[in-house]
């Protein structure tokens, strides 16, 4: 644990140290301003063919303009500030969809997988720490909530940036693998969170690997989705 607590360390340190500007517009004195903020303000049904009809899956914003910016800064520029206002956008996604379908308030958050050589040049699974920081604010609204981090994405995944439909399908097909010690309870109230949803090929895997082991989930809940 304790690497990785340096890692967040330092980059809360640079971020101190250089000026802030708004990942989606370049706004100063801001990471994420609020106008930029309305891109994932909302909450809308994502279809995909490879989606089966439940769980719903849901995404807050397009993956375009000012959100697109504001994922890739996050997850590839090192921008890790950011994780605290995209947590924020998803936990109140989260809320949403629990009242829209009248669930328990009680959630365990499955993070999607990364692959291994990009949580290392990322400084960590980024989703994994959003996915913390929105356990801490719903436990601290009154709403339990943890975090399994249970999913990993073997080794012979390639990168999936440039793949189309069916070949992001058999790419990840029998490669996002369970990490037994850290599956949640059985019945528990599970949602896995993703930055976007192109294909929906990773959550269709994540939700097959989950079931291999009698889990099942409630929702699947992403930042940004593509047009489809």
């Amino acid at each position: 644990m304790r690497a990785p607590r340096l890692r967040d360390g330092i980059s809360g340190l640079v971020d101190l140290l250089l000026p802030l500007h708004c990942a989606g517009c370049g706004t100063a004195a801001t990471a994420w301003c609020p106008e930029c903020s309305r891109e994932l303000g909302g909450l809308h049904r994502v279809e995909r063919p490879l989606l089966p009809p439940a769980p719903p899956a849901y995404a807050l914003g397009r993956y375009r303009g000012a959100a697109r910016r504001a994922v890739l800064a996050y997850k590839e520029s090192g921008q890790r500030h950011l994780a605290d206002p995209l947590a924020r956008h998803l936990t109140t996604g989260l809320r949403a969809i629990t009242e829209q379908h009248r669930l328990d308030h009680r959630w365990w958050l499955v993070p999607a997988p990364s692959r291994a050589i990009a949580a290392r040049r990322r400084g960590g699974a980024h989703m994994c720490r959003i996915a913390h920081r929105m356990a801490t604010r719903l436990t601290a609204a009154g709403w339990p909530t943890e975090v399994a981090d249970c999913l990993v994405t073997a080794r012979a995944a390639a990168d999936s940036a440039g793949l189309d439909a069916a070949e992001r399908v058999r790419n990840l097909t029998g490669r996002v693998l369970l990490q037994n010690g850290r599956l949640p309870p059985r019945g528990a109230q599970l949602v896995l969170i993703d930055d976007v949803i192109t294909t929906a090929a990773t959550a269709t895997a994540c939700l097959e690997a989950l079931g291999t082991a009698g889990r099942a989930f409630e929702a699947v809940l992403a930042l940004t989705a593509t047009a489809g």
